[in-house]
């Protein structure tokens, strides 16, 4: 993207010829070879100050690259004082996430035994004036790889999946649609189907060598398309009938993919507990 790039090109050569920033970074998606990129990626940005609160204070120097539209500003105490955050969007759609680091802050991030998230998945030194980053440890991108779970994680998970479907179906029942998306959006989606979904993916590859993005972005990817037809099943409007279809769908492929991973990892799969829960569930959902 032009645009985006023209716009690092910029805060380089501002961040260059300021004596109070002494090292800048590239962080995140852009430097991170398994990460999508595309025109909407952000640019992360890491400042090093010798003076960081005027920074932090006064936002002036914020529009020397663009017209802001939008921004979110953290301080340090959101990051147990290690930096603080401003997130802006400009009006020609870069959005650029800055991170204000103190010189002392910096250094303390990299003397950490182990190289901070942030880090591991991939940066680049764009300005170094000091050699403060000539210690820095070189990114393993292990953060944002698929780990293999252990027993008690998985069975907790899928003890949790079929004990909060219930919740949806009562919500369904009752006709509360705002709480019943709520837990199958935000709970069984996102705490069960996902990491679920991502174990299975890596399970068919080494472990620790694969990585499905941030919520299940590069799932299609790596899934059958009949199992990616099944995932989009778990989806929904508000029509009270087709959330229980989908109730049912997030059912179905929690089984499929919960037994293939308990063959393959020798674990042992709470069949008693979803034929229970199941019975529940057609007990409760109205005969159409």
């Amino acid at each position: 993207m032009k645009i985006r790039e023209e716009k690092l090109e910029k805060i380089i050569h501002w961040a260059g010829n300021n004596p109070d920033i002494r090292a800048v970074l590239l962080t995140s998606s852009l430097v991170n070879p398994y990460a999508p990129v595309d025109d909407f990626s952000d640019l992360d940005v890491e400042l090093v100050f010798d003076r960081r609160q005027p920074y932090e204070i006064n936002n002036d120097w914020l529009n020397l690259f663009g017209e802001p539209i939008s921004m979110v500003e953290e301080d340090d105490t959101v990051f147990d004082g290690k930096h603080a955050m401003k997130m802006v969007l400009y009006k020609d759609h870069v959005k650029v996430d800055f991170k204000l680091y103190q010189i002392s802050e910096f250094i303390e991030e990299i003397q950490q035994e182990n190289l901070p998230d942030d880090w591991d998945v991939g940066y680049k030194v764009l300005i170094d004036k000091d050699g403060l980053t000539k210690d820095m440890k070189s990114p393993t991108y292990q953060s944002v790889m698929i780990q293999k779970p252990s027993e008690k994680k998985f069975k907790q998970l899928l003890n949790d999946f079929w004990w909060d479907t219930t919740y949806v179906a009562k919500c369904l029942k009752r006709g509360d649609i705002f709480y019943a998306k709520f837990m199958s959006e935000n709970i069984l989606r996102t705490d069960y189907l996902i990491p679920l979904t991502e174990w299975y993916i890596a399970a068919a590859s080494d472990w620790n060598t694969v990585t499905t993005n941030k919520h299940g972005r590069l799932f299609k990817k790596y899934l059958t398309a009949d199992l990616w037809n099944r995932v989009e099943a778990t989806f929904s409007g508000s029509d009270i009938e087709e959330n229980w279809t989908a109730l049912w769908a997030y059912a179905d492929l929690v089984h499929e993919l919960g037994t293939s991973l308990a063959e393959k990892l020798s674990f042992e799969y709470p069949y008693t507990h979803e034929n229970d829960i199941r019975s529940y569930l057609k007990e409760v959902q109205p005969i159409s």
